[in-house]
């Protein structure tokens, strides 16, 4: 009782921002040292073709933005899954899919976005060569993508990890180990280097020992596990999730994967009044474009594993 009476209490200090997010159309990235020419880097397809609450003419709007001012070819993808689709590209991008029966309704259950079909033409790609870039939200989007996440040894949690000192913002710091040393925090040079990221809510997730994880809740942190999404009552289910992940890549095969339990970080967006700004606009968020950036440049190949 004691544990769900917590849960309540804070969810009081959550503020739902599904009905208000609206992309920013006056975030105009600055990449100083663009990797590719204009429209010459390697092509990203952004998935919406799975009910994605994320899309590039919405709310991922600033994340093809930052990748088309470095060089990149992102393109929207509004088919399933298949080899065919795969074939041309570099990195496909999944944020926020969700399965038809969610879409007005999310509340359990959250069946799978995508069907074992295009999971196994996506898992064949990767291992390939190809480069996955995976990005699940709080419930109801870890459901709906955790047969996909699966496929590359990741297990989501389809809840709503809170930091209980901070609530709903959670900063991951080199400094106190939650965000840890790896290429993709490194980058390949000074200017490249990503102290501290901001991330608003989100999931927490396990990986199989062969990822590395990047973002991992040291402090006291848990998971609310609502039937509806943001409904916390005095029986919602509560997960201990110190020491799992929000953020960690991995080597498949030939290609490489990256996994976030949180897709705000990579947007700018106007949340009403009450919330204003946040994503890549809000103070904390001061490394998230670099680390944006440092993240297609590992998909990429550019930022070698070892330096």
């Amino acid at each position: 009782m004691k544990s769900t009476l917590t849960a309540v209490m804070l969810a009081a200090f959550i503020v739902p921002l599904s009905s208000q997010q609206v992309a920013d159309t006056t975030y105009r990235p600055v990449v100083e040292n663009p990797e590719y020419p204009t429209g010459g880097g390697p092509v990203v397809l952004l998935d919406a073709a799975h009910h994605n609450f994320h899309t590039l003419d919405g709310r991922f709007l600033a994340f093809g933005r930052v990748l088309q001012a470095d060089g990149y070819i992102v393109r929207s993808s509004e088919a399933p899954f298949t080899a065919s689709l795969l074939r041309d590209a570099a990195i496909l991008v999944i944020s926020n899919a969700i399965n038809e029966r969610n879409v007005d309704d999310w509340s359990l259950p959250t069946p799978s976005a995508f069907s074992a079909d295009e999971i196994g033409a996506v898992r064949e790609w990767v291992e390939s060569g190809g480069s996955l870039w995976l990005i699940a939200d709080h419930m109801p989007m870890p459901g709906a993508a955790s047969d996909m996440a699966a496929a590359f040894g990741v297990q989501f949690n389809n809840g709503f990890a809170i930091d209980t000192l901070s609530r709903s913002v959670t900063i991951f710091r080199r400094s106190d180990g939650s965000l840890r040393d790896h290429p993709v925090t490194r980058g390949r040079n000074a200017a490249e280097r990503v102290d501290s990221i901001r991330t608003f809510t989100g999931q927490a997730f396990q990986a199989d020992s062969h990822a590395s994880p990047i973002f991992v809740f040291r402090r006291p942190t848990i998971s609310l596990m609502p039937d509806v999404a943001w409904e916390f009552e005095t029986n919602t289910r509560v997960v201990p999730v110190d020491g799992w992940f929000q953020g960690a890549v991995a080597h498949v095969g030939s290609g490489r994967v990256a996994v976030f339990g949180e897709a705000a970080m990579f947007t700018a967006q106007w949340a009403g009044h009450e919330n204003g700004w946040f994503g890549l606009r809000s103070p904390g968020a001061e490394h998230n474009q670099q680390f944006l950036l440092n993240v297609a440049h590992w998909l990429s190949g550019l930022i070698p594993d070892r330096q």
